[in-house]
């Protein structure tokens, strides 16, 4: 079984056992998102969590190294997604992105907000005109250092 399998397995097992991504995350004491990321295919699942997720989902035990494998990262079906939701983040960052560029060098220097050394965590927020999206990215700040041949 490939990681795409597992993946549509873990779906339609999450859904037939009425299970949500919060009691998955809860069974494995991880943070939510990263939970649903990893079961979605993006974080390798150290096997001891991997065990417990696959008991609850009621998958074979073989599942339990294609979860602790390291994943093939990213890549939407198309370069702009077509997902709503997921395009709601795109346009996002297609409006805001140069902005939040200008201001991380402005306040950190020269570098990048790593997606590796990262947390995101999402919430919702009661408002009078309607329920708001909360979604935090928290990212270590990486500065670029340029190093001469010499150096490295």
């Amino acid at each position: 079984m490939n990681r795409h399998e597992l993946t549509e397995q873990i779906v339609l097992a999450r859904l037939a056992r009425g299970l949500s991504w919060q009691q998955l995350a809860d069974a494995v004491g991880r943070p939510l998102v990263w939970t649903t990321s990893a079961l979605l295919g993006q974080q390798p699942v150290p096997a001891e969590l991997g065990a417990v997720l696959v008991e609850m989902l009621g998958l074979d035990a073989s599942a339990v190294p294609v979860l602790a494998a390291p994943p093939m990262r990213g890549g939407l079906p198309s370069a702009v997604p077509t997902d709503p939701t997921i395009y709601r983040f795109y346009e996002a960052l297609q409006v805001y992105g140069g902005a939040l560029k200008e201001l991380i060098h402005e306040q950190f220097g020269d570098g990048i907000m790593s997606a590796i050394n990262f947390s995101v965590d999402l919430h919702k927020k009661p408002h009078p005109s309607g329920d708001r999206v909360v979604v935090t990215f928290d990212g270590k700040f990486l500065p670029y250092q340029w190093v001469s041949a010499e150096d490295g």
